[in-house]
């Protein structure tokens, strides 16, 4: 039942290109109406009324969450600490005894989602592996699997290897060994190695172009088996997709190889089915609070879709169950990105926009006076939502962040003001303009700003780490976001070329560039922000900020499945994955 609730849920509903779906301002000299929403509607096919959540109690009876249901987390302790308990063991056994199969072991535990269970072994083994691999030297020893493998574990958990490891791998030429070319394992883990690369790194730059060009070529005469894994790997490398998306994959690979391998497989088995049941409940809550607040009535044209506002938290906080409370908070914030967002788009003249912007300046009730109806309780509902946020913040963690969270709305509606009078004055700005002003208009700040503060981070406790730290990480994320987002928005067969897109930008500048050319470029900029991203996460080695730089990296890794579209400009690798979250 819940499987065909959500198939007929995502078939009416296209989950968003962004946070906020502005991909691009459409030029417009009405400046009574904007009227970018029916650009939006055009592309996306999109009836204003489609899409809505059923009230609570038919999404309960839609949701199956029966007795047998909710009480999962009930019935599973037995076998599933005794489960967990016996896997403990295993990783124990293994790093003591096999110092190689213990990193893959390790592997196997990210790769399914169950690593939070095993943090303390994961830091021993990485530990005791750090200390007798991290040299080039001692590395002249081992495969590149084996090399590759400890590289990535290494980097992604704080521990800087130097990239001339992979040295060992080059002949006299200066290139990669003609004898890897048959490693197909080591081939596919190099891959998934140089995606932890930071700028300049040039060796692992060379190591993904070589990699990834050899294991192309042999696709084809790989048995079928070994083509669908290769395949899905080089599409969704680890490092930059989300664990349990690939991790389905990875079950299979799994195979037999390993003693371990069924008692993980079982562990994760069980782990999905609480999850499960968590996000079902989560989904309640966020359906009350939704229908509660019943704006959605007062703005019909706007988004009604709690569950795709609820799918970025789910997503963002994916490998942490336990922070339910923070995942239905932060829905709310993803709820008012989208119904501001349809503000700018659908309902206001560009004198109205400049009013609700100011209003969330001053943060003030009164100064929407002068707004319309809707407007108003728009602007007003705002204000209480996020002042509940701050309180929540207040009791659970001792400080109260809402100057933090004022501005960061303030910064986002000023961003969508600036795209309201560009397309007002029917003129594209510069390229570098549109994504500076794109990366804030992106939802993401928001987003990463409210996860920072519910997470308890950038209190007054002594080495707690600040906002400010962060921001070089958020702008990198936000830049991959908006990027993204219109790369793929570029697929669109009714583009004209008179949008507000990044292509479009660059193109005005560069005007014999072709679109391929300009599209080319975008993906270039990814792979720098990418880079970027690596680097501001790996010093962000602070064990305060471990969970929160995990959910924003998560952030960026929802790209790569928001931008898979069938020829309907439907996603159909995202409904994929929400389903398997959500369904059994």
């Amino acid at each position: 039942m819940i499987y065909i609730w959500i198939c007929f849920y995502l078939q009416t509903t296209l989950l968003p290109c962004s946070l906020s779906t502005r991909t691009k301002f459409a030029i417009c000299h009405n400046t009574s109406k904007l009227h970018r929403a029916a650009y939006k509607t055009s592309r996306w096919n999109i009836p204003g009324d489609v899409g809505s959540t059923p009230p609570p109690s038919k999404l309960h009876q839609a949701l199956c969450l029966n007795e047998h249901s909710l009480s999962c987390m009930a019935e599973l302790p037995m076998d599933y600490e005794g489960k967990i308990k016996e896997t403990r063991h295993l990783l124990h056994l293994k790093g003591e005894n096999d110092p190689i199969e213990s990193l893959i072991f390790v592997d196997a535990t990210l790769r399914l989602g169950v690593n939070h269970h095993f943090q303390k072994e994961i830091e021993e083994i990485l530990r005791k592996s750090y200390a007798t691999m991290k040299s080039p030297i001692i590395c002249e020893y081992h495969t590149l699997h084996e090399v590759s493998l400890f590289f990535r574990l290494m980097r992604q958990h704080g521990r800087y290897v130097s990239a001339d490891v992979f040295n060992n791998f080059k002949g006299e030429s200066g290139r990669f060994k003609e004898e890897l070319k048959r490693d197909t394992r080591g081939l596919v883990e190099l891959y998934e190695a140089a995606q932890l690369s930071f700028e300049g790194e040039r060796i692992l730059d060379e190591a993904e172009n070589f990699s990834r060009q050899i294991l192309h070529g042999n696709l084809a005469g790989m048995e079928d088996n070994l083509r669908r894994s290769v395949g899905n790997k080089l599409r969704y490398p680890f490092h930059t997709s989300i664990a349990r998306f690939t991790g389905r994959n990875y079950d299979d690979d799994l195979g037999g190889m390993y003693e371990w391998g069924k008692t993980l497989r079982e562990l994760a088995l069980m782990d999905l089915q609480v999850e499960r049941s968590v996000y079902q409940e989560e989904l309640l809550q966020v359906s009350k609070w939704w229908n509660e607040l019943g704006l959605y009535k007062k703005l019909n044209l706007a988004r009604n879709r709690p569950f795709e506002f609820y799918t970025w938290s789910m997503v963002i906080l994916a490998d942490y169950i336990n922070l339910s409370e923070q995942r239905v908070e932060l829905t709310k914030s993803v709820a008012f990105i989208y119904l501001i967002d349809d503000i700018f788009d659908v309902y206001g003249t560009l004198d109205e926009l400049i009013i609700f912007t100011e209003a969330v300046n001053k943060w003030d009730y009164s100064a929407t006076d002068t707004l319309p109806e809707n407007m108003k309780m728009c602007c007003m509902t705002l204000l209480d939502t996020i002042n509940g946020t701050s309180q929540k913040i207040y009791e659970k963690h001792g400080y109260n962040p809402i100057d933090s969270l004022k501005t960061t709305w303030k910064s986002l509606c000023s961003a969508f003001l600036v795209e309201a009078k560009w397309s007002a004055s029917g003129s594209l700005p510069s390229a570098n303009e549109y994504l500076e002003n794109e990366k804030v208009s992106s939802g993401v700040y928001v987003v990463l700003v409210h996860l920072f503060c519910l997470m308890g981070l950038g209190g007054t406790s002594r080495g707690s780490i600040e906002l400010n730290d962060t921001q070089e990480l958020m702008s990198s994320i936000a830049i991959i976001f908006r990027l993204w987002n219109d790369l793929g928005s570029a697929k669109n067969e009714h583009q004209n070329g008179k949008d507000g897109s990044y292509l479009n930008c660059y193109k005005k500048e560069h005007i014999n560039l072709t679109a391929a050319q300009a599209h080319e470029h975008a993906l270039e900029l990814v792979a720098i922000e990418w880079k970027r991203l690596n680097k501001e996460s790996f010093n962000l080695n602070h064990d305060s900020v471990s969970s929160f730089k995990q959910a924003a990296l998560n952030l960026a890794r929802m790209v790569p499945l928001m931008y898979s579209y069938d020829h309907n400009q439907r996603g159909p690798v995202l409904e994929e994955y929400v389903k398997f979250m959500l369904s059994d």
